[in-house]
């Protein structure tokens, strides 16, 4: 892997931006299920939320720093780990909280709370974990990444569309209800279709590499999968909450880490190929994970 940190990747500026526009429409799709009314029990029980974003936001980046510094990581992968666990949770954890038979409440809660969040703790996160890193320092300050621009980045593929789509839901629940199961199909396949192509146009690349970062991002999802749940468990959460927390932790948003790879380190190769198996292998993940829970009998207090 010692020839990774000089590798390009193929994308161009055209590319970035029709997958900016399918990740701003694919939250917008899920904020469409998203009701104000949703907010209501962070006042009666807020534990749930704080461990979940804690386990996000703290758990995740802080364990990833730990996994550079111990691990033989290349600068451009270990940044493209610090980028993911900077990331929130993915647009699809309400899907595998509720096939895991998890608190579907709390996930969508915990969705809309990490987007808005995300908005300055991606930024606050990639920043500090990535200057801290020994190993990925020097890219830090080589790039010298704009906090503030990736901080827009954030407030217009997240928050813009959280706030519009949640909106429609509000004020037209009958129009939000009639497109909100054909706008998540037809986003999604679109935006596959571009990834699809961005793949296939790097298989060769990816092929390569495969063998170094599947094992990587294995170890480093099941640890965040592995995590969530035993913080909500040490917390003393019920066992539906603990499902959730454990998803949302390892269920990231690898394509806002896509995008914030291809707009500040498209030289680097090898920060976009660890994103982008992340991505991938976080739905496989998803899948495995939510069938093994429901399959488990649900432990009620």
């Amino acid at each position: 892997m010692t020839g990774i940190d000089d590798i390009a990747i193929q994308f161009n500026s055209d590319n970035l931006f029709w997958v900016n526009c399918m990740l701003a429409w694919i939250m917008f799709s899920v904020a469409l299920d998203i009701k104000v009314g949703d907010f209501r029990h962070l006042l009666k029980s807020p534990k749930p939320i704080l461990i979940g974003v804690g386990s996000q936001f703290l758990y995740l980046p802080a364990l990833t720093f730990l996994l550079v510094l111990v691990l033989p990581i290349p600068p451009s992968i270990a940044l493209g780990m610090i980028l993911v666990a900077a990331c929130p949770g993915g647009s699809v954890s309400n899907f595998f909280s509720m096939q895991a038979k998890g608190n579907v409440a709390l996930s969508v809660s915990l969705t809309a709370i990490a987007t808005l969040s995300a908005v300055f703790l991606i930024p606050f996160n990639f920043m500090t974990w990535g200057n801290l890193a020994p190993v990925t320092q020097p890219l830090m300050q080589e790039v010298e990444v704009n906090s503030w621009q990736m901080l827009k980045i954030a407030f217009w593929l997240l928050v813009v569309p959280l706030i519009a789509g949640m909106s429609i839901n509000h004020f037209f629940p009958w129009f939000s209800k009639k497109i909100s199961k054909p706008s998540k199909i037809i986003s999604l396949l679109i935006f596959g279709v571009l990834v699809a192509g961005a793949f296939l146009a790097n298989l060769g690349l990816f092929l390569e590499l495969f063998h170094h970062i599947f094992w990587l991002v294995l170890l480093h999802n099941g640890l965040a999968i592995g995590g969530g749940y035993f913080i909500a468990k040490w917390s003393g959460l019920p066992e539906i909450d603990r499902r959730t927390i454990s998803i949302e932790t390892g269920i990231q948003n690898g394509s806002v880490g896509l995008v914030i790879a291809f707009t500040f380190f498209q030289h680097l190769g090898g920060m976009a190929i660890i994103v982008a198996w992340w991505g991938i292998w976080h739905l496989v993940a998803g899948f495995l994970i939510s069938y093994f829970y429901r399959k488990r009998k649900l432990k009620t207090p």
